[in-house]
């Protein structure tokens, strides 16, 4: 979480009811929550499958090895206890390799890493990107385990550590650059070699894109008069992407990078507030930001390009097999924060791509192709995302059968079939529902979230799990969270009517509750989460999830490391596997100092596991940060002393970096047996 992320201050002021109200009325009524979150969870997965689940097995995290479970999935490893440490912590039995660190060359001509911070802008260029986020593994050479093409993304920067000892002053234009180089994608081509993975460096896969790399504008929104700058007066051009938090990936072999807080880039030197309804709504700053672009760039000042953030906050559809090609951004999967995106099949084989909203209080969202997926055509179904109907969901407390908590709908955001919003005058046509999306969202009731991040399909049942982080600016209490505010975060789910994904109805209930045992030692209030979350197994901010081909839930947090007051005991982020039938969950993976733990991908055959260490040594309130001088700030200090909290992954580096972390079982077997 870097000091620029506004996640938990809502810009939603609409009247829309929380889900929190939904999940009181139920509780009251069921006494649900009573025994424990979790208990009931197979009988949610127990209930009969339509004829297609099992057809959906290669959309998970390794394409799929087609055997998913029927009883739930084998949990074999020995979970690992919390940990504060500097370091990475892994199960017995396995081991992990540190790979792709921020700055290292990506090509045979990459200029080298300079432990002081003193790379250019044009070096960033060359060299990967900064913060991995959201990742996939594509095969190369068939379905191989031994090669492929690992793509990821680059998400944010921490200053203080990305310009060395010279910090913000002088703030010049090559620090800018430098800035947005480090933002976007590194495609990698990655190989196997005697049980070690290596970049291919002289590979023509190879591939940065950045916050400066020309992109198209496709779908309903292409062209209209809202995305139009001097720069670009067609609208359907633009340069770059930005924040891209975590991914998705299509059937047809290309890479979904998600844009989320866009709005951080965009302010104004003007010195006023001339910021128009739909830059408030979405987080555009009044007037200075942190990353202070709009000093050097125009197009980042709103007052001087006031449709320039309307060309970000989009889902970017990215070849990995071809470096030549353009990005494009799907302007039909609708403008929010988003965070990453799943897909799924209908019954008819049209495609479904399921989303968040990463901000206290905002949605999720789904988009139904109006055409059908054909195997085989991949240029016929790149054009599946121009085309199809978005909806946002609005969750209710009605009744629901066996352990399911409550009803839901999926409310159509439709300029022409959707009264609301075709009575509504901000909304001119359908490109502008589409750039308006949390407006439109508003309009028509959407029910709001804990901050609604990762989203995955389970590969055999169907059933859509979505992370809600956390939302400490809401003070509930009740018997589901009787805690002031929402610290902790939970997991949903929810299973389509007819388990099919273009229905309009679902069920819900509440996966797990996260919680502090250690804190809270007294269950009887449930301030403690779900049954699953005890002492020896406890964790807040759920973030990153995904399934392996057997069904095994993996579940990554990006929350406070403090150790003390309510999160005491819990340690560094780290990843849990889970199975979603016993609800039994284990601790598999701990990072280290300051860090998050993202970004998640495996082999086909299930035996690498790929993940990110995200902006190890960001020192806010990790127990073990240093104390900086009177008069200095924490990042002034660590810029000039960057070894001075984190040194991983080693100290030559001479910063804290980022980078993936390969997980492999030294028996050779698969991840989590």
């Amino acid at each position: 979480m870097s000091y620029f992320d506004q996640d938990d201050l809502p810009s939603n002021l609409s009247d829309n009811e929380h889900f929190q109200q939904i999940v009181d009325r139920t509780v009251s009524r069921r006494g649900f929550l009573k025994s424990g979150v979790g208990l009931g969870a197979a009988a949610f997965l127990a209930a009969p499958l339509a004829a297609n689940a099992g057809k959906h097995a290669h959309q998970h995290m390794d394409h799929g090895r087609g055997h998913g479970p029927k009883k739930g999935p084998r949990i074999g490893f020995t979970p690992i206890g919390t940990s504060s440490a500097d370091t990475i912590v892994v199960p017995e039995g396995y081991q992990a390799q540190v790979f792709a660190r921020w700055g290292d060359p990506l090509f045979i001509d990459s200029p080298a890493w300079r432990p002081d911070g003193t790379n250019t802008g044009a070096d960033q260029a060359r060299q990967i990107g900064d913060n991995h986020d959201g990742m996939h593994f594509f095969p190369l050479r068939g379905k191989s385990d031994k090669e492929g093409l690992l793509v990821m993304n680059h998400e944010y920067t921490n200053y203080e550590y990305l310009f060395g000892a010279e910090f913000m002053t002088p703030w010049t234009a090559d620090k800018v650059l430098k800035a947005q180089n480090a933002h976007g994608i590194s495609v990698l081509h990655v190989r196997q070699h005697k049980g070690k993975w290596d970049i291919v460096r002289n590979s023509k896969y190879n591939r940065r894109i950045t916050g400066n790399t020309p992109m198209q504008i496709s779908g309903p929104a292409a062209g209209h008069s809202l995305m139009r700058t001097k720069a670009d007066p067609s609208g359907k051009r633009v340069l770059g992407t930005l924040n891209n938090c975590a991914n998705g990936f299509t059937p047809w072999g290309t890479y979904l990078t998600c844009e989320e807080n866009f709005n951080g880039y965009f302010g104004t030197t003007s010195g006023a507030d001339t910021r128009d309804e739909i830059m408030r709504r979405y987080g555009i700053s009044a007037r200075g930001t942190g990353y202070r672009w709009e000093e050097f760039d125009e197009r980042f000042d709103y007052a001087k390009e006031p449709n320039e953030s309307n060309r970000f906050g989009w889902v970017v559809e990215i070849d990995p097999y071809d470096p030549r090609s353009t990005p494009v951004k799907r302007t039909a999967l609708g403008r929010i924060k988003h965070e990453n995106c799943a897909y799924a099949f209908t019954r008819d084989r049209r495609v479904v791509v399921y989303m968040g909203d990463d901000q206290a209080n905002d949605y999720i969202y789904k988009f139904v192709s109006d055409g059908r997926f054909v195997p085989g055509k991949d240029a016929q179904n790149r054009r599946l995302l121009d085309n199809g109907k978005l909806y946002v969901a609005k969750f209710s407390d009605g009744a629901a059968s066996g352990d399911f908590m409550g009803t839901g709908e999926w409310l159509l955001l439709d300029k022409r079939a959707n009264a609301t919003l075709a009575a509504d005058g901000r909304f001119a046509d359908q490109a502008e529902v589409l750039i308006k999306t949390r407006l439109a969202a508003d309009a028509v009731g959407a029910t709001k979230m804990d901050r609604p991040e990762w989203i995955t399909v389970h590969p055999d049942t169907n059933e859509v799990y979505c992370t809600l982080t956390n939302n400490s600016s809401r003070s509930v209490t009740d018997d589901a969270n009787p805690r002031t505010q929402n610290r902790f975060g939970q997991i949903i789910r929810w299973r389509e009517a007819g388990n099919d994904a273009a229905a309009m109805r679902f069920e819900w209930d509440l996966f797990v509750v996260a919680g502090n045992p250690i804190a809270y030692p007294d269950r009887s209030d449930l301030r403690s989460g779900s049954a699953a979350i005890t002492a020896d197994n406890t964790f807040n901010s759920p973030d990153g999830i995904g399934f392996d081909a057997d069904g095994r839930l993996w579940i990554q947090t990006d929350g406070s490391y403090s150790n003390s007051g309510v999160y005491a005991g819990q340690g560094n982020n780290q990843m849990l596997c889970a199975d979603p039938v016993s609800g039994e969950i284990k601790r598999f993976l701990v990072g280290p100092s300051g860090c998050e733990i993202t970004g998640l991908t495996f082999t086909p055959d299930g035996k690498t596991m790929f993940i990110n260490v995200q902006h190890p040594g960001e020192a806010s309130g990790h127990p073990n940060s240093p104390t900086p001088p009177a008069g200095q700030s924490m990042d002034q200090f660590i810029a000039a002393n960057p070894l001075a909290f984190s040194q991983w992954p080693e100290a030559s580096g001479g910063r804290p970096r980022s980078a993936t972390v390969i997980v492999t079982k030294k028996d050779g077997g698969v991840i989590g047996t």
